[in-house]
């Protein structure tokens, strides 16, 4: 069944080259959004966002969405030099490479979420930490994106948010980010450039929001009035889950992309991060 979706957030200015461009999607089973790259110039140079007005039960309910959105968008029938797809789910887990072995990928999951049998397990090489990333894909997206497209590459969400973080300068003392999504947000620490915590939550309220980043200060030993909290995503001022966050925290900021397709777009910058950080 078709959810409504909502084209939240798109570029002002219509896509205007059509050749020599790459495009990177990422979707979840909250939405659906994707971004077209200047292969020249890797310049970013249009962008589109769909949320679906409930979270949907299974990915055929977001295959159906997809080939609805694929046959309704004119900029995601042209002729790209490379595909990037984004699996967000929070169906993953870190493995140092020194302990990986591949014919244990559902032994690694299992620690952390519930496998079936019948689950394709896949992984990403995150050589910033030496680490792999397993999680589990959405098969049947990848399998209709490769009558679009081809061959593409894909990856999990949370290897381009840690590829990205570990990017950032002066990450000498713990620091905590925040990734927020309509319904779930991932908590990364990082210490001299180094993984301290990752994992992703689930929320439907602004407690369950606070008590996820609080129960993660007092494991890792970070102090409220001292340590940064950097927030990128779904989140404003003015959102209950910001204003709960700041009774309990004392230095919050905003994560902010330089990229210049914000200069287009009617979103915060620091929105989207994981296409557009």
């Amino acid at each position: 069944m078709i959810k409504k979706t909502v084209q939240k957030k798109t570029s002002k200015i219509s896509l205007q080259k059509t050749k020599n461009i790459a495009l990177s999607i990422q979707f979840s089973l909250d939405g659906f959004s994707f971004c077209v790259t200047d292969s020249e110039t890797q310049e970013k140079i249009y962008f589109t966002a769909y949320q679906f007005e409930e979270t949907l039960n299974s990915p055929e309910d977001l295959l159906e969405n997809i080939e609805y959105i694929f046959k309704n968008n004119a900029n995601l029938q042209f002729e790209y030099t490379s595909v990037l797809v984004i699996h967000k789910n929070n169906l993953a887990t870190l493995v140092p490479s020194k302990y990986f072995d591949e014919n244990k990928l559902a032994s690694y999951l299992n620690f952390n979420i519930k496998t079936l049998s019948t689950d394709f397990i896949a992984f990403d090489e995150v050589t910033s930490i030496e680490a792999k990333n397993l999680y589990v894909p959405y098969i049947n997206i990848n399998n209709y994106l490769f009558q679009n497209f081809g061959e593409f590459e894909y990856r999990h969400h949370h290897t381009i948010l840690i590829e990205k973080l570990l990017m950032l300068k002066r990450l000498n003392e713990k620091t905590m980010f925040v990734n927020v999504s309509k319904n779930s947000f991932d908590i990364v620490v990082l210490e001299n450039k180094k993984i301290i915590f990752l994992n992703s939550f689930l929320y439907q309220t602004k407690e369950d929001f606070i008590y996820y980043i609080l129960f993660t200060v007092e494991q890792i030993q970070l102090d409220t009035a001292i340590f940064k909290l950097f927030f990128m995503g779904d989140i404003q001022t003015e959102s209950e889950i910001y204003k709960i966050a700041y009774k309990y925290i004392k230095n919050i900021f905003f994560l902010e992309s330089q990229n210049s397709i914000f200069k287009d777009l009617e979103a915060p910058n620091h929105s989207n991060f994981i296409l557009l950080g």
